[in-house]
């Protein structure tokens, strides 16, 4: 029985198993990233405040924290944040939470002994009303259950906490979704102006391919970085959306130096002979009959996009020119870390993230190369 190309080319792919393995951690990622912070054991790993008394701690802490309710002005300062601002960075809890070494009550209070003995606050006691902690009056008995039920909760920081006492995994897990995002958009850019640079160039050759072409040799003679770089410092502004336009505009060549090679061997294939007799326009030769046919190498060479984008994401952060602080990007937080190496948590802060920017890009590279096996018809298939 007769089967599509589709049906050959996921075999292919199934039968590849380190591209599978790619495959799967991508999903992964994707999944962490999509559900964001309700998967994060803190949900506020981008406060700029953390806990002064939990900095720099190694992998498996415990912590019992107090939960407080946040006064009215600092609800009133989260209602102005703008919606893109609350994906990436999140909201603020209600709470606030302030870590604590112990707790006794004594009477309509509560005694909170403070955490570390190196702590600021060692060897004082703090004493707080239990009303100011519930945010209700009621009777003392039932106020302190409450505490006790509501209130009082333990912690574990499974990958310590960083210079500011935020929790490194949860920083860890949410950077997957500046990673994912800023890949994602640099390659939809540079697949879009890629594809119609390469195919007018392609198509139309002559003079205009000539002036094209100069144009990609010129860009494609650029250092990556330094084209970044440059972007950013023209368009004189730091950020997530900088960072996600600058690495896509310097990806584009590569597409558009396939397209235009792929369009040179097709345009005078019978199909598109056949289109033109027909008087078909010339932008619908294109976008329905030539450029689907390119949809292999262009899927190969978007892998590839996204994980050259993800380095360069990370290159501009840890440089100070991509994501600002207090977002959680990889990049920065390598640099967090090599700033404090030589200290015995700056081996940790730099190799977790480290690692798990070195993980998404391979499973990148083994997923696209993956691809560009299973686009090969030469390639047999099993069973």
């Amino acid at each position: 029985m007769a089967r599509p190309p589709g049906y050959y080319v996921r075999q292919r792919l199934w039968q590849n198993r380190p591209a599978v393995v790619g495959l799967a951690f991508i999903a992964l990622c994707t999944l962490v990233a999509l559900l964001g912070y309700w998967v994060l054991p803190d949900n506020s790993p981008n406060a700029n405040h953390g806990f002064v008394q939990i900095q720099k701690e190694r992998p498996g802490l415990r912590v019992q924290l107090l939960r407080q309710p946040l006064p009215d002005s600092a609800r009133d300062n989260q209602a102005a944040d703008n919606v893109f601002a609350t994906w990436l960075h999140g909201r603020e809890p209600d709470v606030q939470e302030t870590p604590i070494g112990g707790y006794e009550f004594a009477g309509d209070s509560i005694i909170l002994k403070p955490l570390g003995e190196h702590s600021a606050e060692a060897g004082r006691l703090r004493r707080l009303a239990l009303v100011d902690v519930v945010g209700r009056p009621g009777p003392r008995t039932e106020l302190q259950k409450e505490v006790q039920e509501n209130h009082l909760t333990t912690r574990t920081y499974w990958l310590g906490t960083d210079k500011a006492g935020r929790d490194e995994l949860s920083r860890l897990l949410l950077g997957t979704r500046i990673s994912l995002g800023i890949g994602l958009v640099a390659v939809l850019i540079s697949l879009v102006l890629g594809m119609a640079v390469g195919a007018v160039a392609g198509y139309f050759g002559g003079w205009v391919d000539s002036v094209l072409l100069g144009v990609m040799t010129v860009v494609w003679s650029i250092p990556g970085i330094m084209l970044v770089i440059a972007i950013s410092l023209a368009l004189d502004s730091k950020g997530v959306w900088v960072s996600f336009v600058a690495v896509g505009l310097t990806m584009w060549v590569d597409v558009a130096r396939v397209v235009r090679g792929q369009m040179l061997s097709l345009r005078s294939a019978t199909f598109v002979e056949a289109g033109r007799v027909l008087g078909l326009p010339t932008w619908r030769l294109i976008a329905q009959h030539l450029l689907p046919n390119m949809r292999g190498p262009l899927i190969v060479l978007a892998t590839s996009n996204f994980a050259a984008a993800i380095l360069l994401e990370a290159g501009l952060s840890f440089l100070g020119l991509g994501v600002q602080p207090p977002a959680p990007s990889w990049g920065l937080m390598v640099k967090e870390g090599y700033d404090l190496l030589g200290t015995e948590a700056g081996l940790w802060l730099t190799l977790l993230p480290g690692a798990a920017i070195s993980l998404l890009v391979l499973s990148f590279n083994l997923l696209g190369n993956g691809l560009r096996d299973a686009y090969d018809p030469k390639t047999p298939v099993a069973g």
